[in-house]
């Protein structure tokens, strides 16, 4: 899988409310299917759908402990996505600061036109 592929997979996992309350419920420890059912109104197959998603995502992995499949949080591709999402804020202030720049440069010159009219 690429790149590319990996953080459009990322993001649209991400781009559902239930999944991130999914994650952000993980990011405290692992945790069941049932357990992480809980706190929705929602199916065991709902959640499932949703935790299939993310598993393809890679954002959680399933474990094995005895008869309990506990899913855990996985990092790299939150961490990929930040690192996206990183570079692109770089870019995106760099290119206001230029604007910044010029409009500052703009209204020097508007200045010193109205001066010399007078």
């Amino acid at each position: 899988m690429t790149y590319s592929s990996r953080l459009d997979n990322t993001f649209a996992a991400l781009a559902d409310p239930t999944r991130r309350a999914i994650l952000a419920r993980l990011a405290l420890g692992e945790a069941s299917v049932n357990e992480l059912a809980k706190p929705f109104h929602m199916s065991q197959p709902a959640i499932s759908k949703h935790l299939k998603v993310l598993e393809r995502a890679g954002l959680i992995s399933r474990g094995r402990d005895a008869q309990r499949r506990p899913r855990r949080i996985e990092a790299k591709p939150l961490a990929e996505a930040d690192e996206w999402l990183e570079k692109s804020r770089k870019l995106w202030e760099k290119r206001f600061r230029h604007l910044d720049d010029l409009l500052d440069e703009l209204k020097g010159d508007q200045r010193k036109r109205r001066h010399t009219k007078r």
